[in-house]
């Protein structure tokens, strides 16, 4: 079984929840930063403006009755000519304005003496607004901190079992884990341990139906085979008797080899002899038993060549696989050619037959027979044999586009055995 890809960081879950909650995080800093600027904004109103109409009201009075006006330290009272020359120009209303490097906070108005100007010229406002608004700023990337760390403390604490579960059940484990959970991933964990154990039995039961059948098949087939071999002894000399005895004979062996075959399908990869077997031999091998499915016919079984490659496989299975797909193409191939060949690590058979059928398409794509194809007529059952074949061996079976006929190849990996499912390159033509 094929290991699963790891996830790219831009598709992993614990990216994306850390993201959610700095997310979360950023429009909720921004929503109270708005706030405490309102706020600030707000009080610098009340503690300044209003502080120097209050001094105003005061100091207005006083000065128009003759009274000394002592302010505050920071604070003074101009009236008229009295006014600075910088402050003169401005408009009636509260202004901050900085005169020779200093931040002046200025209320302009006018009374029954005229035009007067409250000056606040050491207002520590400035600061405390500095210092609130820097820790908002901390408060602000500690609190995007801790929303990072929640974020990926919890993706941690979601995604871990998930990979946990994935993990055995890509390990194909007899236990999976989570099961005893009463949350969500518990219910995950039983739900998928059930729906295994149910595809365990069918397979057990495919597995066990068509290694059961194959074996009560071999003893006919060898009475059958040897009874036509005495029939071929027998009818040397007569042409009528001995062509319907060597047809019979052929096709006891064919079906004695697909239920050998069968057999070694029913066992798991593991348990058979693989070796190194090397692509050419079987090539030739195919092409040369099967010339007699051409003979009396204008259609050409020919071997292409290609560079040998050695593989690692069944050689039984292999040579199963190779002579399904010979067979198939010569069956169908009324004129022109069924080629051989070898290219990179593959064996490739080609033809100039009427192409697959849409059943034998879907079938090796996996997907529903149409429904107007009854029984086994067109679904491709050779194929279908190939198709297992190539799974058992970790091969994978390419369609390749052509402009007539087909092309199929069986495409070996390096090295050791491993899954690998049917590949596609275009549709083909059969």
């Amino acid at each position: 079984m094929r290991k699963q890809e790891p996830q790219q960081k831009e598709e992993s879950l614990r990216r994306r929840i850390t993201r959610a909650y700095l997310t979360f995080a950023t429009v909720s800093s921004v929503f109270f930063a708005v706030i405490a600027a309102l706020a600030v904004e707000g009080i610098e109103v009340r503690l300044v403006d209003e502080r120097l109409e209050e001094v105003a009201a005061w100091a207005g009075p006083r000065h128009a009755g003759g009274l000394p006006v002592e302010m505050p330290a920071g604070l003074s009272y101009h009236v008229e000519a009295g006014i600075p020359r910088s402050l003169r120009p401005l408009a009636e209303g509260v202004h901050e304005v900085t005169v020779d490097g200093v931040d002046l906070h200025v209320l302009k108005g006018r009374n029954a003496e005229g035009e007067f100007a409250v000056v606040d010229h050491d207002s520590a406002y400035e600061k405390i607004e500095l210092v609130v608004y820097s820790m908002f700023a901390v408060a602000f990337l500690g609190f995007m901190g801790f929303a990072v760390i929640l974020g990926r403390f919890l993706g941690n604490r979601i995604v871990n079992p998930i990979v946990e579960l994935a993990e055995a059940v890509d390990a194909r484990a007899a236990q999976l884990p989570l099961q005893e959970r009463g949350d969500e991933l518990g219910l995950l964990s039983r739900t998928i341990a059930g729906h295994t154990a149910e595809l365990q039995q069918f397979l057990d039961r495919e597995r066990f139906f068509t290694g059961d059948v194959s074996h009560e098949l071999r003893t006919p087939l060898t009475v059958i085979a040897g009874a036509a071999e005495v029939l071929l002894a027998q009818t040397e000399h007569d042409p009528v008797l001995h062509a319907p005895a060597e047809r019979i004979y052929r096709a006891a062996r064919n079906a004695s080899d697909v239920t050998s075959m069968l057999l070694r399908l029913a066992r798991s990869p593991e348990r058979l002899e693989w070796s190194r077997i090397e692509a050419q031999a079987l090539a030739l091998e195919e092409v040369s038993q099967n010339q007699g499915l051409v003979a009396g016919r204008p259609v050409q079984l020919r071997y292409g060549g290609g560079e040998d490659f050695v593989l690692h496989g069944v050689r039984e299975l292999v040579l199963a696989a190779i002579g399904n797909l010979v067979r198939n193409a010569c069956q169908y191939t009324e004129r022109g050619y069924v080629e051989v060949r070898l290219e990179g690590r593959s064996v490739i058979v080609e033809d100039t037959g009427p192409g697959l059928p849409p059943a034998a398409r879907a079938r090796l794509r996996n997907e529903p027979i149409p429904a107007d194809a009854r029984g086994s007529s067109g679904t491709g059952l050779g194929l279908g044999l190939v198709q297992r074949i190539c799974a058992h061996l970790g091969a994978t079976l390419v369609l390749r586009e052509v402009a007539a006929g087909s092309c199929i190849e069986i495409r070996f990996p390096d090295g050791a055995v491993q899954s690998s499912p049917v590949s596609h390159e275009g549709p083909a033509a059969r």
